[in-house]
Parts: C-alpha cells; sequence; structure tokens
C-alpha cells in the first residue's frame, strides 16, 4: 500500500457494510471498523481490518470515515452520541453516510456536524443490495460539494461501479428514495407476476428466460424471478421492514411537497400487510405469501 491511499474507517459491517469492507481491504486500504454487533466484525478483522472500540475510535484512525447503518436514529447515535464520530472529526476528515434517511435529516446534520466540527458529509445511499456490495457493482448516489465527491471518488470505485454526485446535502437521499418508488414498486409486480403465472399453470421459473430483451426484462426481474418462483428465502437480500422505512420515508417527502404518489401509497399498503402478520423481518421473497393459495394460514 502506498502512502497516498487515505486511511478508512467503516461503522456498521452487516449485510451490506460487511461485504464492501471487504472490498476495500482487498483494494489495499487500511480500515478501522466498529459495529454494534462485535461477532460481525471477526471475519473482517482475520482478513486485515482494526477493530476499534466505538465510532469515535474509528474516526480517530481515518481520513475518510464510511458508515451503512440501518435508519436515522442509528445514525444520530453513531454521529453526535457519546463516544460518536463527532467527538474525533476536524475539518481534516468527510463522513460518507451510505445509510437511507429523510432528506432534511441529512442536510441539517450534515450542517451541524460541518458548523461544530468542520468535517465535511457526504450522504450517498446505495442501490444493488447485497449481490451489488459482494461483486462492487453498487449504484450510489450523492449529495454534497464537489471538492468532497472529488476527494471520496476514487475510494467509492472499489466498491461501486456508478457514483453519481446529484448536488448538495440531501440531493442523495432524494435520488435514493426515487430508486425506491421503482425498486419497491417492481419487488411487488415481480411477487404478482410470479404468483399469477403459477396460479394459472406456468411454470413461473421459465418467466425470466422467456422476457429477457423484452420491454418486461429487468435486472430486478432477473434476480428475484427465480427467488420468487422457488419462494428461496436465503441469503437474505433484505427485510422487508427496510422496504417499508423507506416507502414511508417517501410518503412523508410527497406530502411535504405536495406530490401526488397513488401506485407507490398503494404498494405501502401492501408491504404494511405483510408486516402486520409478523413478516417484517422477514426476506423480500415474503412478499409472494400474498399471492399463495392460503396466504397467512
Amino acid at each position: 500500500m502506498t502512502d497516498t491511499k487515505p486511511r478508512l474507517g467503516y461503522i456498521g459491517v452487516g449485510l451490506m457494510g460487511g461485504p464492501m469492507t471487504a472490498r476495500l481491504l482487498d483494494a489495499g486500504y487500511d480500515v478501522t471498523i466498529w459495529n454494534r454487533s462485535p461477532e460481525k466484525m471477526d471475519p473482517l478483522v482475520a482478513k486485515g481490518a482494526v477493530a476499534a472500540d466505538g465510532p469515535a475510535g474509528v474516526a480517530a484512525n481515518a481520513d475518510i470515515v464510511m458508515m451503512c447503518l440501518t435508519a436515522a436514529p442509528a445514525v444520530n447515535a453513531v454521529v453526535f452520541g457519546p463516544g460518536g464520530v463527532a467527538e474525533a472529526a476536524d475539518d481534516t476528515k468527510i463522513l460518507v453516510d451510505f445509510s437511507s434517511m429523510r432528506p432534511d435529516l441529512t442536510r441539517e446534520w450534515a450542517e451541524k456536524l460541518r458548523t461544530e466540527t468542520g468535517m465535511a458529509w457526504i450522504d450517498a445511499p446505495v442501490s444493488g443490495g447485497v449481490p451489488g456490495a459482494e461483486k462492487g457493482t453498487l449504484a450510489i448516489m450523492a449529495g454534497g460539494s464537489q471538492a468532497d465527491y472529488d476527494r471520496v471518488a476514487p475510494v467509492i470505485d472499489a466498491v461501486a461501479s456508478r457514483f453519481t454526485l446529484m448536488g448538495p446535502n440531501g440531493a442523495g437521499q432524494v435520488t435514493k428514495l426515487a430508486n425506491q418508488i421503482i425498486s419497491g414498486s417492481m419487488m411487488m409486480i415481480i411477487a404478482e407476476c410470479v404468483g399469477f403465472a403459477k396460479r394459472a399453470g406456468v411454470d413461473a421459473a421459465l418467466i425470466p428466460e422467456a422476457l429477457k430483451g423484452g420491454f418486461a426484462d429487468s435486472t430486478l426481474l432477473q434476480l428475484l424471478a427465480p427467488r420468487f418462483a422457488a419462494e428461496t428465502y436465503e441469503p437474505k437480500l433484505g427485510a422487508l421492514e427496510t422496504m417499508i422505512k423507506d416507502l414511508d420515508t417517501i410518503a412523508d417527502v410527497a406530502r411535504a411537497n405536495n406530490v401526488p404518489i397513488p401506485v407507490t401509497s398503494q404498494v405501502l399498503q401492501v408491504y404494511r400487510l405483510l408486516a402486520s402478520k409478523g413478516l417484517q423481518d422477514e426476506d423480500i421473497t415474503a412478499l409472494t405469501k400474498i399471492y399463495s393459495e392460503r396466504p397467512f394460514g
């Protein structure tokens, strides 16, 4: 490793953060990590990462701190709580947040971190799921300054095939929500397509190949239709509750901007129905339950 490589930190090494960190290590970066559940750090430590005792420890040993957390309260606690990133922040460091949350909170917290410590913030939510994290083919939508984007872009190349600056802080989050309007609805539509085919007597496993190259084809169709047809839940791609969180955020932002979202609103109600049956922690394959002959019995 050359001296020109920045020191990296990564907070939250779960389904997405784990493989992303592994790719950074493979690219020759020094990476200091922390995770609330410490056992998730073990494979990465074995691979060469250094475990810190908390978020401040990560920030103290990194020029660029990355984090991928479940929701806004976790982001707030990790950055501004006791032992948080802010305690070791200064104007030489940049925080890259891969988490998905409300754009207004991102703008508020980015300004707070910059004002109180000088540390820059880039909101950088991702799309591509666990397979994209493992292969380094994620699409990442950024909000922040051009200078900060340019500084972190070479690092992001190790984990993503596309890294686009969409505007100032919050713009990355808005773009991710636009992505989730498409993804959340498409997941539901693919489950409906598979359920329809099965109940009408067609081998649903053949649908991805049959539709490949046509107008209905997509990355999601090729990835999810075989899983949905076989009702496969492992390896886990993502929990229903994660999509519900994002769809709820879309509904909030739409109301604030007086934007009608009739299709997304209907899709959200189906996700909420599944959650009401205790399936919120299940993989997105649980969407297929709606179309089974006895969905909850």
